[in-house]
């Protein structure tokens, strides 16, 4: 039987096992003290929840994290978690969606990790946050999950005019049908990038040499060009003996690791989003060799690209 927002709790209940895998699900509550969701089991899909005001408390295994104003929280599937109203808070108002994560978020929630499958990503208190982006790209996730894909799509957002409780108050939607899910998917992927971006310690100035965040971003940039340690210590303006064991110290993996990371995210985004063949992909991506890119491909993600491709689509896993 299909899922509708119908058939889903205006909060969810204690044991709720969540939605199946697969769909992708959002809504927007402002919860009062008492409210608390317990899954002894985890749920089956990915839980992201992102705070607009007051405060709350997430558990997943043994990690526990207090979410604010900003705070983008993320929870693994399969791993026994709760949340709630944070103790002694008067409320938590946040938007929250189910999904499966897609294969390149890994690489920005990585270094957000407190173990057990959660995530937390601050926003860093001295850059200017995109609060108004980031609830803007919510509701534009909303009204596309409720779009059937034919007429105009919904309107992405409540009119300026609209009372204050029709901002707050947000039904749940969900996604059917393949458009719908990807446009949401789209929607709450520039979440990420966007939180991910603006977070707590991952900036420069907060311990990592700006030379080594340059030769990052130059990397995430274009991870397809043929960079090398020789190339990047020269735009950073460091000899390559130099720049290779500052990046390593520093980051705790090569310049050549951290490439290989980037084109393989850039190749299974390609994958999840083309029908370039496996050959085209491996050389956007900056693989010379189709076989070597099936090796390390494989060893990444457990499946070779053609597989992948028809086993993992962008809704993730």
């Amino acid at each position: 039987m299909p899922v509708t927002a119908d058939g889903l709790p205006e909060t969810a209940a204690p044991g709720d096992p969540g939605p199946p895998p697969g769909l992708v699900v959002v809504g927007r509550y402002d919860e009062r003290p008492g409210y608390a969701v317990q899954r002894p089991r985890g749920a089956d899909s990915w839980l992201l929840t992102w705070t607009v005001g007051g405060r709350g408390t997430l558990r997943q295994g043994r990690s526990e994290t207090g979410a604010g104003a900003g705070d983008l929280v993320v929870l693994a599937p399969g791993t026994p978690h709760r949340y709630g109203v944070q103790q002694g808070a008067d409320h938590w108002q946040f938007w929250w969606a189910h999904c499966g994560a897609r294969p390149s978020w890994t690489a920005w929630l990585g270094p957000h990790g407190r173990g057990d499958g959660l995530y937390v990503v601050t926003p860093d208190p001295a850059v200017d946050a995109p609060h108004a982006r980031i609830e803007a790209a919510f509701h534009r996730m909303h009204a596309d999950a409720r779009w059937t894909g034919t007429g105009t799509p919904p309107e992405s957002a409540p009119p300026a005019s609209a009372p204050a409780d029709d901002r707050v108050a947000v039904a749940v939607a969900v996604a059917h049908g393949t458009t719908a899910r990807e446009l949401a998917l789209c929607a709450l992927e520039e979440v990420v990038l966007l939180t991910a971006g603006a977070a707590r310690g991952t900036r420069t100035g907060t311990g990592v040499d700006p030379r080594v965040r340059r030769a990052q971003q130059l990397i995430a940039a274009d991870p397809g060009a043929p960079h090398t340690v020789r190339s990047l210590a020269a735009d950073v303006s460091l000899s390559p003996s130099r720049f290779a064991h500052l990046f390593t110290r520093q980051l705790g993996r090569s310049p050549m690791r951290e490439l290989r990371e980037a084109r393989l995210n850039h190749a299974a985004r390609l994958l999840e989003s083309t029908d370039l063949s496996v050959e085209r992909v491996a050389a956007a991506s900056g693989f010379a060799s189709p076989f070597h890119f099936n090796r390390v491909f494989r060893a990444r993600y457990g499946t070779p690209p053609g597989a992948y491709r028809t086993t993992a689509p962008m809704v993730g896993t």
